[in-house]
């Protein structure tokens, strides 16, 4: 299928030769500038993240950048679009406990990845100034994690595991909250034994909550 710069007007009856200058975009060269982002976001943050600075690293030139994403927010907000179209599985373990478990796991495993560690705590001081952030923010990750909850909590509902109006976004905050505060917050490792438990912990305050 074309891209964006080889587009034309439909095929004549007669072939002619690509015009000059409708290149296809290199893959290579778009995975070095990612690539960049993430070692510039490490280096000096969204803030003083710039288009310069990221060519420079990738070994490109500007118009490389600017050939993909108009601006470092786009390129940024393509990362985090990319990175939550991975998604995380919508457990079906038959038990709100493998639920959990299940759900813990996927979400460990996500909050590790760069994208989770150093783009998204960016991102999120951004998006308090930047409705534009806020909106991508919402739309790419919160919105999915919510169904996601909202799953866990219906299934538990029709096994009698859970009442009638359990609030999802409160079962999310109390699995999922623990361990984005040590793994994004604090960035470290759970401590010793704790991710063993984490699970019936989590477990143990929903049902709690909705006692």
């Amino acid at each position: 299928m074309p891209t964006d710069e080889t587009r034309s007007a439909p095929a004549p009856a007669t072939p002619k030769r690509q015009p000059a200058g409708a290149a296809v975009l290199r893959e290579d060269v778009t995975d070095a500038i990612r690539g960049a982002v993430f070692a510039e976001l490490a280096a000096v943050g969204y803030a003083r993240m710039s288009i310069e600075g990221i060519a420079r690293r990738a070994g490109v030139g500007k118009t490389a950048v600017y050939r993909r994403w108009r601006s470092k927010l786009h390129l940024v907000l393509d990362l985090v679009s990319a990175f939550a179209a991975e998604g995380l599985p919508a457990p079906a373990t038959g038990s709100l406990h493998g639920d959990v478990r299940a759900l813990l796991e996927a979400a460990a495993q996500a909050l590790r990845h760069p994208v989770a560690s150093q783009v998204v705590p960016e991102l999120l001081v951004e998006a308090a100034r930047n409705p534009e952030i806020s909106d991508a923010i919402r739309s790419a990750l919160l919105d999915p994690q919510h169904g996601i909850a909202a799953g866990i909590v219906r299934d538990a509902v029709a096994r009698g595991e859970l009442p009638e109006g359990t609030d999802p976004n409160r079962v999310l905050d109390l699995v999922v909250g623990p361990l984005y505060w040590r793994l994004v917050v604090v960035r470290a490792e759970p401590p010793a034994g704790l991710s063993a438990h984490l699970d019936a912990l989590a477990v143990a305050a929903v049902a709690a909550l909705t006692a």
